[in-house]
């Protein structure tokens, strides 16, 4: 038999144990019967403001605590303002806590670097592609709303610029395609420099004269899909589409998830309950095959094709796909081959956590195509019933724009936005460079920042060695730049034509006053834009600045988009506590 004194031991071990093991069972804060969660290092989606941050725990410690006596691990003290004090130990031993059951955000956006400044003399050309997606401006307004800023790299300014529309003259007839208009006048963040603002206008095809459309719905039912603002929201903002259909049109549905299959073969617009009803059986579950899901719903749109109509895919999903052909590149060369074959793609998204913007607007822009997101059943009615012919009809493709400042004239500039959308200056001219198109009806918004020869507000400092400036510029007279714009018609293999027109420093007007509504309230939104992207380049301008400029230029608002931007600044502003603000 065991000496009594280490049977006592056996048994007071035992015992402790036991006590450990209960410790560690007992519910701890977030959730009955839980210990404490570890969480990834991406962030929770859409979770209230908690009053003291989560801690942050050294691995050792947290080991240790489970160790001695099952001593929950401490939390870090918390500091006057509520925030969580941080721990003395290295980065490298870090790991955060969250609530049990918090979703994890794994959007994924691009990076994008903002433009810089260029010299005129160094640089005096500036080629970009034009832009008609408005996907970042939903994003932006779907973390404003959850209370959150967005994540810098999810706010691409152009496409926050051409969300809204614009009162350019439409052109009288479709050759030329599109009106072009230009306006100068003073920057409202940076008094020394101006602005020069391009305006594009698209030939609105009446409704009557729009072609036969040809479409396949390609629908998200993977399991991640069940949400009330994924597939459910999705069903209704197709259920709005269906009803502008006419009796000319086509409509397939493919769906994928684990696996792809066809739920609708090509069905004519006016049999328009046979859609609802494919729509209404609509159920997620499974993992997501979208790769055989595009190449299925591409065969359906070969099969149900209409010669010189609009073959469209129309891709809604929530995110990235992760069974079968997961390489973006496979999928992309897909797309561009499918486009040059006469079939495009336009992709809407829907809902959080899995949310791949990135690859979204890849595969429109390389599918001829636009890319929305669809963040509620409103914007769905602006994407898919107000907007629709420009949604679907291509009026003018590969839409190039290349500005030539005069070194004379010009001292410095900058475009804002348009980051993932700069071109080389050889590619203006080569037909083979795939550009952006532009829609029925669509307008096109651009804006450079400006500073001229001899201003006193500069951002770069002067070259010691710089050429001296030649003749050329000075014989122009007052010319500021040369506009220069390419584009192709939207169907042939007919070369691009040119468009272009001088720019004059007699067109600026002096005051930001004697400026159109369209002009000041493109600026304000470029302001707002640009301080959500952290404001380099905006100097003391604050959101009273952007909510004071936007809500003089609004009276025009038959929609109330401009109405909710005030809203969304407003939002912005409390969300944002910058030293100063």
């Amino acid at each position: 038999m065991p000496h009594p004194f280490r049977l006592g031991l056996i048994i007071g071990g035992l015992l402790a144990l036991a006590a450990c093991d209960q410790t560690m069972q007992r519910p701890q804060e977030g959730g009955p019967g839980r210990g404490p969660a570890l969480i990834q290092s991406e962030a929770p989606v859409s979770q209230p403001p908690q009053p003291v941050a989560p801690p942050l725990l050294a691995r050792q410690e947290l080991d240790q605590g489970r160790l001695a006596g099952g001593r929950p691990p401490a939390s870090a003290p918390a500091t006057r303002d509520g925030s969580a004090a941080k721990l003395a130990v290295p980065s490298s031993n870090l790991i955060a806590l969250r609530p049990p059951g918090a979703e994890v955000n794994r959007d994924n956006f691009g990076v994008i670097d903002d433009n810089p400044v260029h010299s005129t003399q160094e640089q005096p050309i500036s080629t970009f592609s034009i832009d008609v997606d408005r996907g970042a401006y939903a994003l932006v307004r779907r973390f404003l709303r959850q209370g959150q800023l967005p994540p810098k790299d999810a706010v691409r300014v152009e496409e926050l610029i051409n969300y809204f529309d614009y009162a350019y003259a439409p052109p009288k007839q479709r050759e030329p395609p599109f009106s072009l208009i230009t306006e100068i006048g003073p920057t409202p963040w940076n008094p020394g420099s101006h602005l020069l603002h391009i305006g594009i206008k698209g030939f609105m095809v009446p409704r009557d004269q729009r072609p036969a459309a040809n479409l396949v719905f390609l629908i998200d039912v993977s399991g991640s899909m069940n949400s009330p603002d994924k597939l459910p929201l999705l069903k209704s903002a197709f259920k709005l589409l269906v009803n502008q259909l006419e009796p000319r049109d086509r409509v397939a549905m493919v769906v994928y998830a684990g696996a792809s299959g066809v739920v609708l073969e090509p069905t004519p617009g006016d049999e328009k309950g046979r859609m609802v009803a494919a729509l209404e059986q609509l159920s997620a579950g499974g993992s997501t095959h979208g790769s055989a899901g595009i190449q299925l719903a591409y065969a359906m749109a070969e099969q149900g094709r209409i010669p010189g109509g609009i073959n469209r895919v129309i891709l809604a999903t929530d995110g990235d796909f992760n069974v079968g052909t997961v390489n973006h590149e496979q999928l992309i060369d897909l797309i561009e081959k499918q486009r040059a074959g006469g079939i495009g793609l336009t992709t809407l998204g829907f809902g959080q956590g899995n949310y791949n913007d990135r690859l979204m607007e890849q595969l429109a822009d390389k599918g001829d195509g636009h890319y929305a997101y669809i963040d509620n059943l409103q914007e769905a009615n602006k994407v898919l019933v107000e907007e629709l012919s420009s949604t679907l009809e291509t009026i003018a493709r590969d839409v190039k724009i290349q500005i030539e400042f005069n070194p004379a004239r010009v001292a410095e500039y900058r475009l804002v936005g348009y980051e993932n959308r700069r071109l080389a200056r050889e590619d203006f001219s080569n037909d083979k460079v795939d550009a952006g198109d532009i829609g029925s009806g669509h307008s096109v918004t651009a804006l450079y920042e400006i500073s001229l020869r001899g201003g006193d507000r500069t951002r770069l400092e002067p070259r010691r060695y710089a050429q001296p400036q030649g003749k050329g510029g000075d014989s122009l007279g007052d010319e500021l730049a040369f506009l220069r714009l390419r584009y192709k018609a939207p169907s042939g293999d007919a070369p691009s034509r040119l468009s272009e027109r001088p720019i004059h420093w007699s067109e600026a007007h002096r005051t930001l006053a004697e400026t159109s509504d369209d002009y000041r309230f493109a600026a304000a939104v470029a302001g707002f834009g640009q301080l959500l992207r952290g404001g380099r380049y905006t100097e003391g301008f604050k959101y009273e600045d952007v909510a004071e400029l936007a809500r003089g230029a609004s009276r025009q608002d038959p929609f109330g988009y401009r109405g909710e931007f005030l809203g969304l600044v407003q939002l912005a502003k409390g969300l944002d506590r910058r030293p100063g603000d």
